[in-house]
């Protein structure tokens, strides 16, 4: 009986690390790679990539808003377009946005599977006005 082939996702890691035996670039893989994708996806505003001016998300702009419950869903909006656009190895399950006015910031929980995969997998992180 064949053994299915298994499909890692693998994507270099953001400051480029050397692997310290190997000499060579560590790798991120799987559900790292894709969690790391999607929180870039995210914060990459449009026009930030060259010759791709239109990858990327708005939602940096909402951070200025009002903390009200539609820049909330405005926000969560944002999220699911840009996932759904241009992360073909997520299937998006769930995006939950609750502002946190005294702190200036909005707290994002995104919930996905990776495709091929039957776990659920859960990044949760912070926008903030000020980085």
């Amino acid at each position: 009986m064949a053994v299915p082939n298994r499909v890692v996702y693998s994507d270099l890691p953001i400051n480029l690390s050397v692997h310290p035996v190997k000499k060579d670039l560590t790798r991120v893989t799987n559900n790292d790679a894709i969690k790391r994708s999607v929180k870039n996806l995210i914060l990459t505003s449009f026009y930030e990539r060259p010759f791709r001016p239109f990858v990327g998300s708005n939602v940096t702009s909402y951070l200025f808003e009002n903390f009200t419950s539609i820049t909330e869903e405005n926000i969560e909006d944002a999220i699911y377009e840009v996932i759904r656009n241009y992360e073909p190895r997520a299937e998006l399950l769930n995006v939950r946005v609750n502002a946190q006015p005294d702190r200036n910031r909005f707290s994002v929980t995104i919930i996905f599977r990776a495709v091929n995969q039957t776990e659920p997998v859960e990044v949760e992180f912070f926008l903030n006005r000020v980085r």
